[in-house]
């Protein structure tokens, strides 16, 4: 009923759509021009992996970007999952969880040591699913945040 596959720059157009989607939910503005423009250098450079979960009308319906980074001390690659969203009409239905399946099978085959997300407290579904999946919340370090005004 569902596939989950790895994003190309021949999907970005429609990957925009669903990227404009999760923008609106975060309370940004939509911009389809500059949604195309950032997912095709991001896909183009390398520098981020996406997966997309198409229905069976090869509908795009979700998607997950995922970001590399490293960690000095332990000398590996991590993967930051920083965008992750399903159409709401298709919420429910295992998405998500097919997504962060597709996550931990690229840490796997990088050997990276694995995933790091952020999730607002306030976002229940959210939270509950990243628990479900086996994500532990790390409440002994403090997350700062500095940018360019």
């Amino acid at each position: 009923m569902y596939k989950t596959l790895k994003a190309e720059l021949k999907h970005v157009e429609e990957l925009a759509v669903l990227f404009n989607s999760y923008r609106l939910f975060y309370k940004q503005e939509p911009d389809a021009e500059i949604a195309i423009k950032f997912l095709s250098e991001r896909l183009g450079q390398n520098e981020s992996v996406v997966y997309v979960t198409l229905n069976s009308t090869n509908e795009m319906v979700g998607f997950v970007q995922l970001y590399p980074l490293f960690s000095s001390t332990r000398m590996k690659k991590l993967w930051l999952l920083n965008d992750l969203f399903v159409d709401e009409k298709h919420r429910g239905k295992g998405i998500s969880i097919a997504l962060i399946n597709k996550c931990k099978e690229l840490c796997i085959t990088t050997d990276a040591l694995g995933l790091m997300l952020e999730t607002s407290k306030n976002n229940m579904e959210a939270n509950k699913l990243y628990q479900k999946t086996g994500f532990l919340l790390k409440q002994d370090t403090n997350y700062y945040t500095w940018q360019v005004t």
